[in-house]
């Protein structure tokens, strides 16, 4: 009998996440898994988790919760000889990698799609010795958003990290920035840096549309000024899919990036607080199999 492991993470969509422990089991077994669950209680617990599951050769493993509880799940994949399918039951506040793999953000919904026979390799990110999923931001904007209270994210979901953003923009505050990638140098100010895997980061989905979750990529913005003019046309530039052709932001790809600064500053890394630079990202294509829903 194949083995699947569920790992839930029980403070997640608005603490419900228990709710659905029962039927996303019940439509496992039902396709012939034999199924352990794990809750997680602290940091680190759903990496520490899934690397059992890789140990022990496990088939499948279900992440429930969000992004964060992802960002864990695939950690514990990095350089395992052995890697299940993941599937995915979206609980966060803004479940990007879901997103970009048309995953229904419905829990319901996402866990019927467990039974999918389709699965797709996805691209994952390397930051220094750990890995990401979706996004790695830097500057004093990405640092702001790490603060966001996990009261706040129950209670306001995405409009808790726009609070925070529109708090920072108000402060005006940039860091010197040298990102190297590909043999080329970009020195400057700038109070934001993006690399994304793919095209949803912070619930916009139209953040780099010519994304793929395979295309072996990082994605990467670098935001030259964000007055408050500016704050306007950026915003309207993301909504509209544009950004990469704004006058003040930088837009390539790259397979390897390095990011430097003189000045202390800070990381956010799949919606939660990164180590602080310097950093070195890189991508390691189609590195996972992840079950998304018939087309």
């Amino acid at each position: 009998m194949q083995q699947a492991m569920i790992i839930i993470n029980p403070a997640s969509g608005k603490a419900d996440a228990r709710d659905y422990i029962r039927s996303a089991e019940e439509i496992l077994q039902s396709a012939g898994y034999q199924v352990t669950i794990h809750e997680t209680a602290g940091e680190g617990d759903a990496t520490a988790f899934c690397v059992q599951a890789c140990s022990g050769g496990y088939d499948l493993v279900v992440a429930i919760g969000g992004d964060g509880t992802l960002h864990e799940t695939m950690n514990g994949l990095a350089d395992q000889e052995h890697r299940p399918t993941l599937g995915i039951v979206p609980m966060g506040t803004v479940n990007d990698f879901a997103r970009a793999l048309q995953i229904p953000l419905s829990p319901a919904d996402a866990i019927r799609t467990l039974s999918s026979s389709r699965t797709q390799r996805v691209d994952m990110g390397r930051l220094n010795d750990r890995l990401f999923v979706n996004v790695v931001a830097a500057g004093s904007l990405a640092g702001s958003l790490s603060s966001v209270t996990t009261e706040d994210k129950t209670r306001l979901g995405f409009l808790a990290y726009l609070k925070e953003g529109i708090k920072e923009l108000a402060s005006n505050s940039a860091h010197t920035l040298t990102i190297t990638h590909d043999g080329e140098i970009w020195e400057g100010s700038s109070p934001l840096f993006i690399a994304a895997l793919t095209n949803s980061v912070g619930g916009f989905e139209k953040l780099a549309p010519g994304a793929a979750v395979d295309d072996g990529l990082l994605h990467c913005f670098i935001v030259k000024d964000l007055n408050l003019l500016n704050t306007v046309t950026v915003s309207i530039s993301l909504l509209l899919g544009n950004l990469r052709n704004h006058k003040d932001v930088i837009y390539f790809t790259a397979r390897e990036v390095a990011v430097h600064s003189p000045e202390p500053v800070k990381t956010n890394v799949d919606g939660e607080e990164g180590p602080p630079l310097p950093i070195r990202l890189s991508t390691i294509p189609r590195h996972i199999r992840v079950i998304v829903p018939e087309q």
